[in-house]
């Protein structure tokens, strides 16, 4: 029995670093993209931003039907809008054009919340059945 309870220990103990591992690893890997240096030249090359772009491409989100609707439960019509819209900086509205480009329609794809979920599954079955316990599901 004392070596039996003795694998289950290093059982146990190899199972639980390698879901660190493994959760260490996807961890490690941003969603979003890599940080890197930028050379000078090429941070002084950057293209300008167009206004009107910019401008349009605000009108064109904030046209859209939820959207008008959300700034419509706020008391925001469409000549308030416009009139905002007129009162924000250059910096401003590119900041914003960029921050929506940004924006995911859906919200993220969740893959680490599956990840974390599907590990606790895994070690709740790894610990039921090393200490012997069975689950019997009837009707």
């Amino acid at each position: 029995m004392a070596e039996r309870t003795g694998i289950v220990h290093i059982s146990l103990t190899l199972y639980l670093c390698a879901a660190l591992v493994v959760m260490g690893a996807i961890s490690a890997f941003p969603i979003a993209g890599w940080a890197a240096f930028v050379p000078s030249d090429a941070a002084l090359s950057a293209p300008g931003f167009d206004r009107e772009a910019d401008i349009a491409q605000l009108k064109t989100y904030l046209e859209r039907k939820v959207v008008a609707q959300r700034l419509a439960d706020w008391g925001l019509g469409p000549q308030q809008v416009a009139s905002r819209l007129g009162q924000l900086s250059d910096a401003q509205i590119h900041q914003a054009v960029v921050q929506l480009d940004s924006v995911q329609p859906g919200g993220d794809s969740g893959l680490g919340v599956i990840a974390l979920l599907l590990v606790i599954a895994i070690l709740v079955v790894v610990l039921l059945q090393l200490t012997g316990h069975r689950i019997v599901i009837t009707k």
